[in-house]
């Protein structure tokens, strides 16, 4: 026996008990059930199973129970182990049983809500492949309860036969050979619904990416066979013309010139066309958050897709602030006002302050995206400022300017680098490590520097899986005047240094199971080049502190003065070990013990000696825009002056 069935939206397949669920009243008289359009197998001796067996005699009244409202369990039996998550996961959403908690107004009322069930069931089994899956719905007594049993025989799985996708070959046949992979169904291969209409998706995008914009996707129709328990599949392809991209015209209100949105296109008139570039265009464009409303309409003609791109702008401007505490650092607020098209196009404005216990900045920050080209970047600032800490004092005017290519959440880019130049005039607090004994010393320091990084890690806030690893470097020429003030007198004291600094950078995430991620991290630089003493404190290596050893107070690691005060290296080195484990019931909670190690040294060269160790536990907070992160640590070897614990609240993973 062989049935057609013609899918248009494919839903009712899908989901064949949606409209049995919604139109059945648990609550009222069984009335007569929507025809679901898929006829039951014949079978010898069998008939369509809507009788309720009391104690398994289909002939026998209802058992009596206890007077009061009566209560109920359901159990269900036979299920394949194969579909058994899936199966009973959609039952439960659709069960009138389920619905009615247990509890229903009459006996009755039961047995009608059994044998509506056993309906929904056998049409789950369908969807899953068993077409002469039988439900038949039992019920019995037992002191005071109703005891439901829905009996599956769940019969062979029905396997295609046939799979022909006609006039795919007009796209040629290594194309075709393609494109067929990508559908997916094949012949021998199970009558799954959610399996065909998912396969249906992706042909219908990977045409579009593919460069057949005019492609049509035919009227499915599956042909099951009971007697061969097998069932063809035929899905008419018409591919129409391949397209390529043409022109983009820029209509409305654009808050940038026409050019500007070529330059964020990821394609050229002339490339073959793909549907996914122009979510991207369209997307790359609301990111720029100058766009308020944007519509594209693709028009094609003779193969050419020409974009009409209408924008409206949205507001250009932004006022941020930020407050946060770390041991070691203190308090500190961070205010800001920003215009991201005050030089046309996005090239934006923003003046920074921040006021703190330790620290005392304003900036003035140029910053133009999308530079000459998709995700590159040009910027250009002017720094001036006081920094108060344990290890130095620093007042400093600093002008920069660099280039650098950016990844994004929008295409996280597996390559980015950076390129920038910056002069600094520094007045810094130095201290005699050997004596109690502070000066002040004036540099000017000219560098340039240059970095590298590979990211193939899945996010980049909060990485479950893959690896990151970076390079920088930067050559610097540090320029001490010539004499300095030291008790009240004179000294002289000048030096010119050139060194170089050289740092990289690795971390490692790997998902130890779906909640569990155990997350490694490994850092080595040094300055190469001059004696420490004669490098300017605040351009020293130091450690310790939320993202590098925490347990330590912020710069607290590593070698001190005779007052207990740390004086920074020219080689470090840093090891970090997390678990990562996520619990709730959207998982939105996360706990992450944590050791950390690091070793800060005079030499340029990392050793093997006096490390310090710090341990603790992290608390996570999953939001929707990263994971919001505190961090308690105590360190291991603690050594005299420092602290017992130390607190970190930051957003974002510690790496």
């Amino acid at each position: 026996m062989r049935h057609a069935w013609f899918l248009c939206g494919a839903a009712l397949w899908l989901d064949p008990t949606a409209a049995l669920a919604q139109e059945t009243d648990p609550l009222s008289d069984l009335e007569e059930l929507p025809d679901l359009g898929i006829a039951w197998p014949e079978a010898p001796g069998d008939e369509r199973p809507d009788a309720i067996a009391i104690d398994g005699n289909p002939d026998a009244a209802p058992a009596p129970v206890e007077p009061g409202t009566p209560r109920y369990t359901i159990t269900l039996t036979g299920v394949p182990d194969a579909v058994d998550g899936d199966i009973r996961s959609a039952f439960d959403g659709l069960s009138n049983l389920e619905q009615g908690d247990g509890e229903a107004e009459t006996v009755s009322q039961v047995d009608r809500r059994a044998q509506a069930d056993a309906l929904i069931l056998a049409e789950l089994m369908r969807a899953e492949g068993y077409y002469a899956a039988t439900v038949t719905p039992r019920t019995r007594a037992h002191e005071g309860w109703i005891l439901v049993t829905l009996e599956v025989e769940a019969g062979p799985v029905y396997r295609f036969e046939t799979v022909a996708l006609p006039g795919i070959e007009a796209t040629g046949a290594e194309e075709a050979s393609a494109l067929r992979a990508i559908f997916g169904i094949r012949e021998g291969g199970p009558v799954r619904a959610e399996e065909v209409i998912a396969a249906r998706a992706r042909i219908e995008d990977a045409m579009g990416r593919r460069g057949y914009a005019l492609a049509e996707i035919g009227e499915q129709q599956i042909v099951i066979d009971h007697d061969t328990q097998s069932a063809s599949l035929t899905l008419p392809v018409d591919p129409g013309l391949e397209a390529q991209f043409g022109a983009i015209r820029v209509s409305g209100a654009p808050p940038f010139p026409d050019k500007h949105v070529t330059t964020l296109a990821r394609f050229e008139p002339g490339d073959t066309y793909d549907s996914t570039l122009v979510g991207d265009l369209r997307r790359a464009l609301i990111q720029t958050g100058l766009i308020g409303d944007i519509e594209i309409v693709e028009n094609v003609e003779d193969g050419v897709v020409d974009l009409d791109i209408n924008l409206s702008p949205a507001p250009p401007r932004t006022i941020s602030g930020a407050a946060g505490f770390q041991t070691g650092e203190g308090l500190r607020a961070e205010a800001s006002w920003t215009h991201r098209n005050f030089f046309n196009p996005e090239g934006a404005l923003t003046l920074t302050g921040v006021v703190g216990t330790q620290e005392q900045r304003a900036g003035v920050l140029y910053r133009r995206s999308n530079w000459k080209q998709r995700d590159r970047i040009l910027t250009a600032q002017l720094i001036a400022g006081n920094i108060e800490r344990d290890a130095y004092q620093s007042k400093f005017v600093g002008l920069g300017a660099g280039v650098e290519r950016v990844t994004n959440f929008l295409w996280q880019k597996p390559w980015v680098w950076s390129l920038e130049a910056e002069m600094l005039a520094l007045d810094e607090r130095d201290r005699l490590p050997d004596v109690d004994f502070t000066f002040e010393r004036a540099f000017f320091i000219a560098a340039i520097g240059g970095a590298l990084r590979y990211d193939g890690t899945d996010s980049l806030l909060d990485p479950t899986s893959g690896f990151r690893l970076g390079g920088r470097l930067s050559p610097e020429l540090s320029v001490e005047l010539d004499t300095f003030t030291l008790a009240g007198d004179q000294i002289e004291a000048g030096t010119r240094e050139t060194y170089l600094r050289a740092e990289v950078e690795g971390s490692a995430y790997w998902p130890a199971n779906e909640n569990l991620v155990i997350a490694g991290r490994a850092k080595v630089a040094t300055i190469w080049g001059a004696v420490r003493d004669n490098i300017a404190p605040s351009r020293r290596f130091y450690a310790g502190g939320g993202s590098s050893v925490r347990g330590y107070g912020y710069q607290q690691l590593g070698p001190k003065d005779v007052v207990g005060d740390p004086i920074g290296g020219r080689s470090l080195t840093e090891f970090s070990l997390e678990a990562r484990y996520r619990f709730g019931a959207d998982r939105q909670f996360g706990i992450v013990p944590f050791i950390d190690a690091g070793r800060l040294s005079s030499g340029p060269w990392p050793g093997t000696r006096d490390w310090q160790f710090g341990v603790g536990v992290g608390a996570r907070y999953y939001s929707s825009f990263g994971p919001i992160r505190l961090d308690v640590g105590t360190p291991i070897n603690r050594q005299e002056g420092d602290s017992r614990i130390a607190v970190v609240v930051s957003l974002g993973q510690a790496f």
